[in-house]
């Protein structure tokens, strides 16, 4: 009898919610797992490609406790990641963020809710019993975050109606720089244009 309020309060710790993380190497995933575990996930590796798999079968309830934890090489393990995650599982999927295949995953990850990067999700997962942590990071704001400050310069003043070329000049960059640079907000947003580029960055300065 004494056991019995301990083994209804068990399950009451168990996370209830899914978590979606993704982390850019092995070292950032480890330092998230340290901590996921504690929170009462129960990590299981592989994210399996065929339905009913670890995490629940597509016609029947996922745990959300589980999370599946991985390496995605590729746009077929990012479509079982992403499937899994619909189904209501927690994952962490182990992508460079800015790759190709890693912008799929944030992209499909980020259509059901909130996206923990590590190693900022480290310090923002809860752990039952102790109070929250920080406020969750959206995985667009985190994108953001990786700008540096000359790209940063270059999209205020195209934002505020600047040229290319006079935002180069106004921030002693040559031409040939500061479209460089513009390319590789491109690239790390995965728009196809500077135009696209700079609205995306307005939204997530505006929502800080």
């Amino acid at each position: 009898m004494t056991g019995q309020p301990s083994a209804r309060a068990t399950p009451a710790a168990y996370p209830r919610e899914p978590v979606r993380c993704v982390a850019a190497s092995a070292a950032d995933a480890a330092a998230l797992l340290a901590v996921v575990e504690r929170a009462g996930y129960r990590p299981r590796r592989g994210f399996p490609v065929a339905p009913g798999g670890i995490g629940g079968a597509p016609d029947g309830p996922a745990d959300p406790a589980v999370m599946l934890v991985g390496p995605v090489p590729d746009a077929r393990t990012a479509e079982a990641v992403l499937s899994a995650a619909a189904r209501g599982t927690s994952v962490l999927a182990v992508v460079d963020p800015a790759a190709p295949v890693g912008r799929a995953v944030l992209a499909g990850l980020g259509r059901l809710g909130p996206v923990r990067l590590a190693p900022v999700a480290a310090r923002t997962l809860r752990v039952p019993g102790q109070p929250a942590g920080p406020r969750l990071v959206p995985e667009q704001r985190a994108l953001v975050e990786r700008l540096v400050p000359e790209q940063r310069a270059l999209l205020d003043r195209l934002a505020n109606g600047e040229t290319i070329a006079a935002a180069a000049a106004a921030e002693f960059l040559s031409l040939r720089t500061a479209n460089r640079r513009i390319a590789g907000v491109r690239h790390l947003f995965g728009v196809r244009t500077t135009r696209e580029a700079v609205r995306f960055y307005l939204r997530q300065r505006g929502s800080g």
